[in-house]
């Protein structure tokens, strides 16, 4: 997310060109009425919102939370590291993202950066790949809701959905499937739970912790059916 943050920031120098273009003399932008400072306040004021828009309206929220299950599930309470778990959810976010990311600036950025386009005109064009992806994984349930808590009218189609409500309404689909997979995950672990416990206390033996016992054996049983690359694989096909 900072990474992302770092490059909008240094594309600044970029942006002053079409700025003054939008606000100069014969250029397709004149009816702009905001100048360089201005325009600069306003980006730097959007990139705020950079982290809640990739934790929250890209596959970043569901990686996450099948992971943070995962290491749940497993006993193991800091390893993998947050910041692991972030980096490896991060990458896979912009793995999943690219198609998205290319059409936004094919369609909006690089027009903009040439001063071909105002701002506002970019904004239009980013919206159509945003919203296609957003349309696919948010439940009809979660979108009806959205509309009824709006009072908006619905519209004829799905495409024409106001990112206003399909924003809400795709966050709380990821997270309805983020918590189903995460009781799958579960379920296996917990077995194993269940058997250690049981027996050491058929046995009498109650001087540590279940969970402390039942702690290698999770760990051996993930690493022999190789689970990191069937998490990680699964996870990704999800979103195919």
């Amino acid at each position: 997310m900072r990474s992302a943050a770092l490059v909008l920031l240094l594309a600044l120098p970029n942006l002053l060109p079409a700025a003054r273009t939008a606000t100069g003399n014969g250029g397709p932008s004149n009816a702009s009425s905001f100048g360089v400072p201005m325009q600069m306040v306003l980006l730097l004021g959007a990139l705020t919102l950079l982290p809640a828009l990739i934790m929250s309206a890209t596959p970043f929220l569901r990686i996450t939370l099948v992971l943070h299950f995962l290491r749940q599930a497993l006993g193991t309470q800091s390893a993998p590291s947050n910041q692991v778990l972030l980096g490896l959810s991060l990458f896979l976010t912009l793995l999943l993202m690219q198609p998205v990311v290319g059409k936004v600036y094919d369609e909006a950025w690089a027009p903009f950066r040439d001063g071909q386009i105002t701002a506002e005109q970019a904004l239009v064009k980013s919206a159509p790949p945003l919203r296609g992806y957003l349309v696919r994984f948010a439940r009809e349930k979660d979108i009806a809701l959205m509309l009824e808590l709006s009072k908006m009218p619905p519209p004829a189609t799905r495409d024409d959905l106001d990112l206003r409500i399909l924003l809400p309404a795709y966050v709380l689909s990821e997270l309805k499937t983020g918590f189903q997979i995460g009781a799958v995950l579960f379920l296996p672990f917990l077995v194993i739970d269940l058997i250690v416990a049981s027996v050491t206390l058929a046995i009498g033996m109650v001087q540590l912790p279940p969970v402390m016992l039942s702690a290698p054996f999770k760990i051996l049983l993930f690493v022999l059916v190789d689970g990191w690359n069937l998490i990680v694989g699964s996870l990704m096909r999800s979103f195919g």
